[in-house]
C-alpha cells in the first residue's frame, strides 16, 4: 500500500510543476518567448545537442515518408525505427560520451512517428534512454505523444525508439 501512496504523490507532485494548458509554440518555454534548450529537457543529459534548440531545428527537416502493410501498431513502430533518420541531413545529431544518437521524424501510412535511434542497429543503448525520451517527447519534438514508446531491441538494450505523435 505504501508504494503505490507514494507513487502516487510522486505522480501528483510532477505534475504540478508543468502547466499543461501553457502551448506557447514548438521551441519556446513561454517564458517572454525564451528558447527552449536540450539542457532544459530532465532525463536528457546522456546526450548533447549540436543543435541549441532541438525542436526547431527537427521542424526543419522534412518527416520521412513510409508505406507498410504492417497493421500492428508494434510493427509500425519498427518501421519508423527502420527508417529514422542516421545523418545530419534528415535528423538531429545528439551527441554522448561514447556514440550519437539521431532523432528525426518518421510518417507510416499516415501516423507521424518521433524516432530516436543509434547509427546502426547493431549499436544499442540502455532502455531507459527510450523511456526519458517518450516522457519528453514535447521537448524533443514539439509534439505531444499519442501513445507508448516502442524499441527495436531486447528487453534491456535497443537500437532505437519510436512514439506516435500529436501535432494538432
Amino acid at each position: 500500500m505504501k508504494k503505490i501512496l507514494l507513487s502516487t504523490i510522486a505522480v501528483f507532485a510532477l505534475a504540478a510543476c508543468e502547466d499543461p494548458l501553457n502551448r506557447s509554440g514548438v521551441g519556446f518555454t513561454g517564458i517572454d518567448g525564451e528558447p527552449r534548450t536540450f539542457s532544459d529537457v530532465p532525463g536528457a543529459v546522456a546526450f548533447l545537442p549540436t543543435a541549441t534548440n532541438v525542436p526547431a531545428e527537427l521542424a526543419v527537416l522534412p518527416a520521412v515518408a513510409v508505406s507498410t502493410d504492417q497493421t500492428e501498431p508494434e510493427k509500425v513502430a519498427r518501421v519508423a525505427i527502420d527508417n529514422g533518420g542516421r545523418s545530419d541531413a534528415n535528423s538531429v545529431v545528439l551527441t554522448g560520451s561514447d556514440m550519437n544518437m539521431y532523432l528525426s521524424t518518421v510518417n507510416v501510412n499516415g501516423t507521424l512517428f518521433g524516432v530516436l535511434r543509434t547509427e546502426n542497429n547493431s549499436t544499442r543503448v540502455d532502455n531507459g534512454i527510450g523511456a526519458a525520451f517518450g516522457q519528453n517527447a514535447e521537448q524533443f519534438t514539439g509534439c505531444l505523444p499519442a501513445g507508448q514508446v516502442y524499441r527495436k531491441g531486447s528487453s534491456s538494450r535497443s537500437s532505437g525508439f519510436a512514439v506516435a505523435l500529436n501535432c494538432s
